[in-house]
């Protein structure tokens, strides 16, 4: 369950943009409410598709520039040293086909997600060495290699570090460091990808008379691709580098491009940062996660439509078992979640399994968060050593809430929203202890929330007002998709779709119908009935089909229009506060106990309807209200534990069922009501 938060919206502000800059309504009251106001930001925002800062604004280019032209001059051998994610492999093969282009004597190299982890190894500079490189050049990487580039320096390799990540203090000792978040560095637009650094590199080795829009031309394929991937804010140049290389993915003539959009399913098809990021994006990202990574390179290299269209086959089939991998860790964590429900209980989820692929670790632990609206670390033994990654939620910095545990781990780092660590395994209890301790530090926990730009009417909406939509493309991070919230509308059908995999919900309000899609929800799973009244957020799209266009609406939550969602998350607050054993007001304890006609309602209801089916939060409004989540939940517990009923709940599957009693039950009797009375005494 998550928190609606309706966007703060000023009309007046929004009408002195409509009439100001000759805008249609939607869109002026969009650009209020994210706070693009100017006459220089509508601009930038609207308009821009070319326009890109000197390369020379960033704090050691000019060195960068003159040791790899030098380099180039002389014939020495240059090795761009790569990652293996999609920004680290299209920063590879942008940097290196330039280099090649322009007759350079170059080499890439990318390490092995497995065997050799992220950034240079010093194994991996020796190698080099043997190979003859004189000159590294790092793409998204290498701010933090000190002790390996000094001791490339030692071998008489010289270093050229490109990265967009940040510092942690010392600088490396290399002949430049091109990094935006340097302290020193005076560039204004500082959030680009490691491809979008890359390219600046490039530029700067162009000269003078560096002709942006040629490059544009010629890389803007890859540099969306890798900007789209890396998650970066679609703001200033990285907007117009996706909004370039939008349009050149679907007119690409690079037969690796070509090969992967063909069996993503995407051929023909108007290319979006959505599906490029839920369909080419995954591809490469899995090569990297199950340790063949050059694979990708080479992939975006190739000129052999043969070689390029067999790699692209290979990556579909990673991709796929990247996604069974995925799959069977979830179905671990939820059979351990159903036999034991205090692994979700904790305000930080950590969650260890002997031998989970390490690759795919931080996608699982992404889903769990968004289950559960929790900070959420999913970690993989191997033997004595673990490793893990985690990923949080707004206003939560899990990078400081496990740097305060950093003296049980052997390394951490990362950043607010996400962590990697590794630790010794038999340290995983007290590392749990330490960052739930952590987290009670800082007091109450924030929800999960999902952002709503603004209420709609359903009457407002046409095909008309959707295509208007479309200038506030590409959306992405720092300009999600618009996200519109429809209020007490009356469900008026259901309809399963592709053999129950997906519904069609029929919703309606003031004589104005609307179709809505809710994507991998059976009709078993959803909660709802014809009737009901809900309140629905969803994105708008047009559907093409047959040449005929109409509006398309997808449904991103649901719930019921009676529900007060803070209150649900706050009294479930409260319930996994008393079963973790921390410490509550009276009035807090009085919110979560149940007397016995609250238990004689919930268990008419389920007898009634012959068990529930469906998560335990829905049934505060199925039982219109009258009873707090955390009075449910102990009910439910008290019940179960006297056998009156069977709970079965995992990540996303609940199942409540009535046994067969004979005679009375003592309700008093159970363990979980013995409890609340004793610290309520």
């Amino acid at each position: 369950m998550k928190l609606w938060a309706i966007a703060p919206f000023n009309r007046d502000e929004a009408n002195d943009i409509q009439s100001k800059y000759e805008l249609p309504a939607i869109i002026a009251m969009l650009l209020q409410i994210r706070n693009i106001k100017t006459r220089e930001e509508i601009v930038d925002f609207l308009q821009n598709d070319s326009e890109i800062a000197s390369p020379f604004t960033i704090k050691d280019m000019d060195k960068a520039c003159a040791r790899v032209t030098a380099a180039i001059e002389s014939g020495e051998l240059i090795c761009v040293y790569g990652d293996y994610d999609a920004d680290g492999v299209t920063s590879t093969a942008l940097l290196y086909s330039y280099l090649d282009a322009v007759g350079a004597n170059a080499m890439y190299y990318i390490p092995s997600r497995e065997a050799e982890g992220y950034g240079m190894n010093i194994a991996a500079v020796d190698a080099l060495h043997e190979k003859g490189v004189r000159l590294i050049v790092t793409v998204d990487n290498g701010i933090a290699a000190i002790k390996e580039i000094k001791h490339a320096g030692e071998l008489g390799i010289d270093t050229v570090v490109t990265d967009h990540h940040m510092p942690l203090g010392e600088l490396p000792e290399a002949c430049a460091v091109v990094d935006l978040h340097r302290a020193d560095c005076p560039s204004r637009f500082k959030q680009l990808s490691g491809v979008g650094v890359a390219f600046k590199l490039i530029m700067a080795l162009e000269g003078e008379y560096c002709d942006v829009n040629a490059l544009l031309d010629n890389y803007s394929d890859l540099l969306s691709l890798g900007t789209i991937g890396d998650i970066v804010d679609l703001k200033g140049e990285n907007r117009v580098f996706v909004k370039r290389g939008l349009q050149s993915l679907m007119n690409t003539d690079r037969a690796g491009l070509l090969a992967l959009i063909r069996n993503a399913g995407l051929s023909g098809r108007a290319l979006t940062a959505g599906n490029v990021s839920f369909t080419l994006v995954p591809r490469i990202n899995a090569v990297g996660r199950l340790g063949l990574s050059g694979k990708s390179v080479e992939l975006l290299l190739t000129e052999d439509m043969e070689e390029a269209t067999e790699i692209a086959v290979a990556m579909g089939y990673d991709n796929a078992e990247r996604q069974q991998i995925e799959r069977d860790i979830v179905q671990k964590i939820d059979e351990s979640v159903m036999r034991n429900p205090s692994l979700v209980m904790d305000k930080v989820l950590v969650i260890d399994g002997e031998g989970w692929h390490q690759g795919v670790v931080g996608i699982v632990a992404s889903r769990i968060r968004e289950i559960y609206g929790k900070p959420t670390i999913i970690i993989s033994r191997d033997g004595e050593n673990a490793k893990a990654s985690g990923r949080s939620v707004e206003g939560f910095a899990l990078c400081d809430a496990v740097a305060a545990c950093g003296d049980v781990l052997t390394h951490y780092g990362g950043h607010p929203m996400a962590v990697g660590l590794s630790l010794p395994s038999k340290n995983i209890p007290l590392f749990r202890k330490r960052i739930n301790e952590y987290a009670d530090t800082l007091g109450d926990m924030p929800f999960d929330t999902l952002n709503i730009d603004c209420k709609l009417n359903p009457a407002a909406i046409t095909l008309d007002l959707v295509e208007e939509l479309s200038v506030l493309q590409p959306y992405g991070a720092g300009n999600p998709t618009p996200v519109f919230g429809f209020y007490n509308m009356t469900l008026a059908n259901i309809i399963p779709l592709s053999n129950n995999k997906h519904l069609r919900l029929v919703l309606s309000r003031g004589g104005t119908t609307l179709s809505a899609m809710l994507f991998f929800t059976s009709t078993e799973e959803f909660p709802y009935e014809k009737g009901e009244l809900l309140d629905i957020a969803a994105t708008l799209d047009v559907n093409e089909y047959k040449g005929s266009r109409s509006v398309s609406i997808i449904v991103k939550d649901v719930k019921a229009h009676s529900e007060d969602a803070r209150q649900i998350l706050e009294s479930r607050r409260v319930f996994e506060t008393f079963c973790r054993g921390g410490a509550l007001s009276r009035e807090e304890l009085n919110s979560i106990t149940p007397d016995r006609g609250d238990f004689a309602l919930l268990y008419r209801f389920l007898r009634d309807r012959q068990g529930y089916f469906h998560k335990t939060e829905t049934l505060v409004s199925r039982l219109n209200n009258r009873l707090s989540y955390g009075k449910i939940r102990v009910a439910l517990e008290a019940m179960n534990d006297l056998g009156l009923i069977r709970i079965m709940e995992g990540i996303r599957s609940n199942r409540i069922t009535l046994n067969r009693v004979a005679g009375k039950v003592n309700l008093e009797s159970a363990p979980i009501i013995k409890r609340l009375r004793e610290v309520t005494q």
